[in-house]
């Protein structure tokens, strides 16, 4: 086994592989995952992974327990949360009425009264009341983990460990370690800029405070990623993002770009292509060149003219070559 860094520049190179997270348009789960049988053993003593959880842009998780656990996410986000089994996982969005993503949580169902959802700290304090008010009189309750459950990225397979819950991420794996485990090991901060490219390469968004609210949930592609759920019941947003599927045409996609050196690219910043259509960024990382790679929004219809070329002509950086993803972005 490697240290950190070689296990995330192995991620880099499996994240591309066909078949991998929600490349289908039907796809429902992120990949089935039982965390309590044992499906690999660790031939050493400690746990090596990256750690996710430290700032900036570090992940949180918060846990639905009770009863109706899933049930009440089911009538609030836009998976299907109630078809999810023991072990199974999935992303799934938490939108506003007019179906815009304030949230993407990846969900792992441990048992039939609980569900754990990873997430950006940073909206853990936006998400986590937002969702208490709509409690009512399920038997549910909500509580934030992200101080006790670290979030380490691996790429090794599951472990047999008791202690660590474990959902699939394409093609690699999320642990979620208490973070008094006296085996584990988190990699350097230097690691997770080749997690987080390993994340562009195949295609997974991410939000954050900044792009909170901004994009619709299929301008994320989450249609694509098995993030929404057409034949579900209601959820907050579900009637704009429906009419968006049966009855519109989603104009402005995620895509995955490269930018040559020069300053940080950050969530909700803007960029512009060659040929002047303007980018909305979604996630970016330090490219293995000095420049940048990075996930964005913008107008995806080959050949069609930018509307907005003039606009965008002088306005953020220049995003000098689109990349390919691992899913086929539709006519």
């Amino acid at each position: 086994m490697g240290t950190a860094t070689d296990l995330a520049a192995l991620a880099l190179e499996e994240s591309d592989s066909e078949g991998a997270f929600g490349t289908g348009a039907n796809s429902a789960r992120i990949a089935r995952s039982r965390p309590y049988e044992t499906l690999s053993k660790t031939k050493m003593s400690s746990i090596v992974g990256i750690d996710l959880s430290s700032q900036p842009d570090g992940l949180g998780v918060l846990a639905f327990r009770g009863a109706d656990a899933a049930k009440f996410l089911q009538g609030q986000l836009s998976a299907d949360v109630g078809k999810l089994g023991n072990g199974d996982s999935t992303l799934a969005g938490l939108h506003n009425p007019q179906g815009r993503v304030v949230a993407l949580l990846a969900l792992l169902r441990t048992d039939a009264a609980e569900v754990l959802a990873v997430l950006p700290r940073e909206l853990v304090g936006v998400v986590e009341p937002r969702l208490r008010k709509y409690i009512l009189r399920s038997r549910v309750r909500i509580e934030d983990l992200s101080e006790t459950l670290r979030v380490l990225g691996s790429v090794t397979g599951p472990t047999s460990d008791p202690d660590i819950r474990q959902l699939r991420w394409a093609e690699r794996w999320m642990l979620l370690v208490p973070a008094d485990h006296p085996e584990v090991f988190a990699g350097k901060m230097d690691a997770r800029a080749n997690w987080d490219r390993a994340d562009i390469a195949a295609g997974l968004p991410q939000v954050y405070l900044p792009t909170s609210e901004t994009f619709v949930a299929q301008m994320l592609n989450l249609d694509l990623l098995g993030g929404i759920a057409f034949d579900k019941g209601c959820y907050t947003g579900q009637e704009v993002i429906a009419r968006a599927h049966y009855r519109g045409r989603v104009k402005r996609r995620l895509q995955r770009w490269h930018a040559p050196p020069g300053p940080e690219l950050r969530p909700g910043t803007s960029a512009r292509t060659v040929d002047g259509r303007s980018l909305t960024v979604v996630r970016a990382a330090a490219g293995a060149d000095g420049g940048w790679d990075l996930l964005a929004v913008g107008t995806f219809a080959t050949g069609e003219p930018a509307t907005d070329a003039a606009a965008a002509a002088d306005t953020g950086a220049l995003v000098v070559e689109p990349l390919p993803l691992p899913y086929s972005l539709p006519d």
